[in-house]
């Protein structure tokens, strides 16, 4: 019993965050370093998350992978792959994330049902819609521990940076429940975090 309502108190504080910014979809980026331990995050998030594979330098990325797949499986999450279109199709992954510089040169993509990119300009935003994926990650919208020191875009850059975009936006970066609500006006397809959806039981 104690861990059942560790389980739900662990979602409830996911979905708080949703909420708190108004969008329909939590986003999980995997970071062995920030987060050692990325099923149990999957096991604390709801339904029709997504689930972003990351974890370039993994001594066993395909292992890592093909156990992600099985618990979003069993979940009913969706997961992306970063950056490796053969990966993504090894471990029948639902999708495939491109870092940005993968933009200017992208593999096929028709292979994929959902592909999702990452976005820190103006330009990027174009070059993701002009290629017809589904959502951009848009970073870092608030200092980040990912990135100690680097500087954060903040609310009006975001603001401004998103106003006339043309494909749905996950804002990415710093966010928390105590920050979520500020993104609210922006009717954001999502938020995505590392540290604010590691459960804290």
């Amino acid at each position: 019993m104690v861990k059942l309502y560790g389980q739900k108190r662990s979602i409830s504080a996911a979905l708080a965050i949703g909420r708190a910014a108004g969008v329909p979809h939590l986003v999980f980026l995997t970071d062995e370093g920030r987060a050692p331990d990325p099923v149990g995050v999957c096991q604390h998030l709801p339904a029709g998350s997504i689930i972003i594979c990351r974890d370039y330098d993994h001594p066993d990325r395909v292992g890592f992978a093909e156990k992600l797949r099985a618990v979003t499986r069993t979940l009913s999450q969706f997961l992306l792959v970063a950056g490796d279109p053969g990966l993504a199709r090894a471990v029948d992954a639902d999708g495939l994330h491109l870092p940005q510089y993968m933009l200017e040169n992208p593999p096929a993509l028709t292979a994929f049902g959902l592909v999702s990119a990452a976005c820190h300009d103006h330009a990027s935003l174009v070059r993701a819609a002009q290629l017809g994926l589904d959502f951009a990650l848009v970073s870092p919208v608030f200092e980040t521990a990912s990135h100690v020191g680097e500087p954060a875009l903040g609310v009006h850059r975001f603001a401004r940076l998103v106003k006339n975009a043309s494909i749905p936006v996950v804002a990415l970066g710093g966010i928390h429940a105590g920050n979520a609500a500020k993104l609210k006006p922006f009717q954001l397809m999502g938020v995505a975090a590392i540290g604010a959806f590691i459960p804290n039981v």
